[in-house]
Order: C-alpha cells, then structure tokens, then sequence
C-alpha cells in the first residue's frame, strides 16, 4: 500500500516531469477552500488503511469543532497543528492536478485528485508563495477540547487524531467507558455480515493530523490471500491490510443514540489507523442491531 519512499499515496512524492506549487491560505480558510472543488477522488491513507471516495467535500471540520458525516459527501476531519502545508501538484505528462495537504515531515496526509477541468482550471487561481517564505506559519486557533477519559465518540476521535491515539492507548486504563479487546481475525466476518443484512455502518480511516469518514451499507467485500480487506461502502472504497493490524479494541462511547460501540484497529506501532461504528443519528433498529453485533465478538 506504500511506494517505494514509504509513502501511502502512489506517486505523493515529487518526480520529474511534476509541477509543485505551495497554496498559500492558513486553516480554516484552506479547508473551506476545498468545497470549491465540484468533483474529486479523496484518499486519506496510511501503511495499513485506505479510503477513497469520488464526489465533493463537505465543510471539513476541525479537531474540536462539530462533526457530521452525511451520505453522498466526502467527510474530512483535520488536526489543524498537524498540517504543515497544501500544495497543487501537476503531473506534467498525464496531465493530472492534485490538492495534496502534507505534515512537517512532507507526508501527504490527505489527497484531492481534481478529476473535472473546471476544478484544474480552479486551482489555478489559489495563492501561492515560496516554500519557507517568512509569514506562511500562522498560528491556529485555541480550540478548547473534550478530555477522553470520560468523553463521548468525538473526543476519542479526536484523541486519535493528534497523534494516532498512541498516548491514549498508552493510558486506556483510565478510559471510564466500556472498553475490551476482541479478536482481529473477526474483521472480515463483521463486514460480510453487515453486508449480506444490509446494516448500514460508517468506517473513518486516519493518517497524522487527518481522518476521513464514510457512512451507508456494504455493498461488496472481498480479501486477498495476503490478509487485504477490502469493503465497498456507499460511494466509498476502504481497504484494511489486516496483516499489519495489531490489535483490535471494542470501545463504548456516548453518541447520538447513547453508548455506541467502535471497532478501533492498531497498527504494531498502537496508533489507531481505522474505525467501524456507527455516526451520527441512525435508525433505533440500525443501532440496535450494530450492538447486538458488537456484543456478539469474541475477546482476544
């Protein structure tokens, strides 16, 4: 799932023939900027996870802010600190133009692929400055957030999202929720079964300082014989490399429906790289029968 730099975009790291311009516009306004964009493939992806999805962003919201994810809509959450830079790379001999946000190392953390020419000939217009010019740090804003020791569903994602989850996983004994860790290997079998009875479920995949969401009903699941997942969900595509899962937490927290429970994968290094649950509001059915699942699995 990696490029031959490590990197979990295929082609994230300039080559010859790429242009690379830096946009110049600090958060919010960057992130409300990608709304502009009529028509894009938004992969957020990591070593071990992967979610794509073809469509047009939602308002992205911040860590600390309120968070939705609606069906037909690219749901990104962003951890304003951890985003260093956006820039627009054009691939001069294919001719394709991706938004790319990048954290202090240079990884791309989240990528837009503009996939209309009216969005390329958009792009065209941002601001740009040169990298390390004075002035294209600014400070985000204080956002005052939910501790997680005894949070609801959006302060454990965003404990995940600052820095994979490692130090709350590392202090999890102080979690006040319902909390256990249950069998990896019963992954693929919570897919297929939400998939043949049509229960609607949301999966959120992270990189550092990025999460992006997806809601609706499995489609099609599949798995290869090197332990790769792979789950169509609405208008979304997600693939889990279940070789490169440690471990797996059912984690209970309060939501829209009270207590809802969350599948949490770690990776070996114990940062969160996917989540399956339930956002939002849903069906009392649909919430009934995702915990009636959750109660079902095995420990570990």
């Amino acid at each position: 799932m990696t490029d031959q730099h490590g990197c979990a975009f295929e082609g994230c790291c300039p080559r010859r023939g790429d242009s690379v311009r830096l946009i110049d516009s600090p958060m919010p306004e960057l992130a409300r900027c990608l709304t502009l964009f009529q028509y894009v493939q938004a992969v957020t992806a990591g070593p071990v996870a992967r979610i794509d999805q073809a469509g047009s962003y939602a308002v992205p919201s911040l860590r600390g802010d309120a968070f939705a994810v609606r069906p037909g809509e690219i749901a990104l959450r962003l951890d304003a600190d951890g985003v260093a830079a956006a820039v627009v790379a054009r691939d001069e001999g294919t001719g394709s133009v991706a938004v790319r946000l990048l954290d202090a190392d240079g990884r791309t953390v989240h990528q837009g692929r503009l996939l209309s020419e009216g969005d390329r000939l958009l792009v065209g217009l941002a601001g740009t400055v040169a990298t390390g010019s004075p002035g294209t740090e600014r400070p985000s804003p204080a956002t005052e957030l939910a501790a997680w020791e005894n949070g609801d569903q959006l302060a454990q994602l965003d404990a995940v999202l600052t820095d994979g989850g490692i130090a709350r996983r590392q202090a999890f004994d102080r979690y006040r929720g319902e909390h256990r860790p249950i069998d990896v290997g019963v992954i693929p079998s919570v897919l297929d079964h939400v998939c043949s009875v049509g229960l609607p479920i949301g999966v959120a995949v992270f990189a550092p300082a990025a999460m992006q969401a997806c809601v609706g009903r499995v489609h099609v699941t599949d798995r290869t014989v090197g332990g790769r997942v792979f789950a169509a969900i609405a208008e979304s595509s997600v693939e889990i490399d279940l070789a490169g899962v440690r471990a797996c937490h059912l984690v209970r927290s309060t939501a829209a429906h009270g207590p809802t429970s969350a599948l949490e994968l770690d990776d070996e290094d114990g940062r969160c790289v996917a989540v399956i649950t339930q956002f939002g509001i849903v069906g009392e059915q649909v919430h009934a029968a995702w915990e009636h699942l959750a109660a079902s699995l095995p420990d570990a």
